[in-house]
């Protein structure tokens, strides 16, 4: 990334001017103009005055001109001052933090349903895009497997999960089987895998059909061909996302071609997906923002987010996605309260 480095020690003026045009730019999505940062009457200097700090500014690398005769922007590295040294600190709302919770604990032993829940509030809770990269199936530990039978060759597969996730699947039998070898598969599976990872679980199947293909007994078949389709072979994060609609009625997205780049994002989704594993690495709340990743920058887009896990192992990464001009104050709090609420949730149930 080719950009100024701001000063290290701006003066309060410097600091109280920046503040000012960020979160006037965050409110209008116009380019701000010293006259009217003079309006609102909160410093005791003149036009003048204000525009020769934000030149300043300029100079700094922390705002640009779009126009010549434009007011000023905040940059990347403007927003990433204000949101490190400027923005006041804040935290979720009481009555938001009980609705979050509320929320999750209906769903928290169904993995599916948790991810679409957390995607959902994050886009309700922002008005912008939610985005969820749930677990990756072949990491999680078998605690038990249980089959039931549904009509015909059909049976429904429950895949219970450490960290209490729960996963349902439907599979195809090579024959009619009944309930009672549906039970004492189940049992063979949870007794013989139970501790290992979906991906070991596989492994291990298959090295065992190779070796000992002539010899397998009607059950053992089965019990391996419900395996393979129960385990499947997602070794890919499953990439949620909703609110892409909402982003629309925003400014930045009154150009067609804005919207194609948008849409064009979210239709290569195993490049999201790789582009989001390797700007989310390590623990905490990230922000990046613009020319900060090729992610956000040809859209001059943000993205907040974090991960979530159960103890020292990252299961996922959820977070907001929207124009520049987002509400840091309000979203980087609601983006780290769902990350750690999801995590003790899950630490819960395991």
């Amino acid at each position: 990334m080719n950009q100024k480095k701001p000063l290290r020690q701006a003066s309060e003026r410097d600091r109280e001017i920046l503040r000012d045009v960020v979160q006037a730019f965050i409110l209008s999505g116009e380019p701000v103009s010293s006259r009217s940062v003079a309006r609102l009457e909160k410093h005791g200097l003149s036009a003048a005055t204000i525009r020769n700090t934000m030149a300043d500014l300029e100079d700094k690398g922390l705002l640009s001109q779009p126009h010549t005769s434009a007011g000023r922007v905040p940059t990347a590295a403007g927003y990433h001052y204000y949101i490190d040294s400027l923005m006041p600190n804040r935290v979720v709302p009481e009555k938001e933090r009980l609705y979050i919770r509320d929320n999750l604990r209906q769903v928290i032993s169904d993995v599916e349903e948790l991810m679409a829940v957390v995607t959902h509030l994050l886009t309700e809770m922002s008005h912008q895009i939610g985005i969820v990269l749930a677990p990756v199936i072949g990491e999680n530990t078998l605690k038990a497997v249980h089959f039931l039978k549904l009509s015909g060759s059909r049976a429904l597969c429950v895949l219970e999960s450490t960290g209490g996730l729960v996963e349902h699947r439907i599979v195809e039998t090579l024959n009619p089987v009944s309930r009672e070898e549906l039970v004492r598969i189940s049992n063979y599976l949870t007794d013989n895998f139970s501790g290992y990872s979906l991906r070991e679980i596989r492994d291990r199947l298959l090295s065992q059909m190779a070796r000992d293909r002539a010899q397998l007994d009607e059950l053992l078949a089965n019990a391996i061909n419900l395996a393979q389709q129960a385990l499947g072979s997602e070794d890919e994060p499953e990439l949620l996302f909703e609110g892409t609609e909402t982003v629309l009625t925003q400014p930045e997205l009154s150009d067609i071609l804005q919207v194609r780049l948008l849409l064009e994002t979210f239709t290569d989704q195993a490049k999201l997906i790789r582009m989001l594993d390797q700007l989310i690495r390590g623990s905490g709340t990230r922000v990046i923002i613009g020319e900060d990743s090729d992610l956000t920058s040809e859209l001059n887009f943000s993205l907040v987010a974090t991960t979530y896990g159960i103890g020292e192992k990252t299961l996922g990464t959820l977070g907001i996605f929207g124009p520049s001009r987002m509400e840091y104050q309000r979203v980087l709090p609601l983006v780290d309260f769902l990350g750690r609420t999801v995590s003790e949730a899950l630490e819960r149930t395991g």
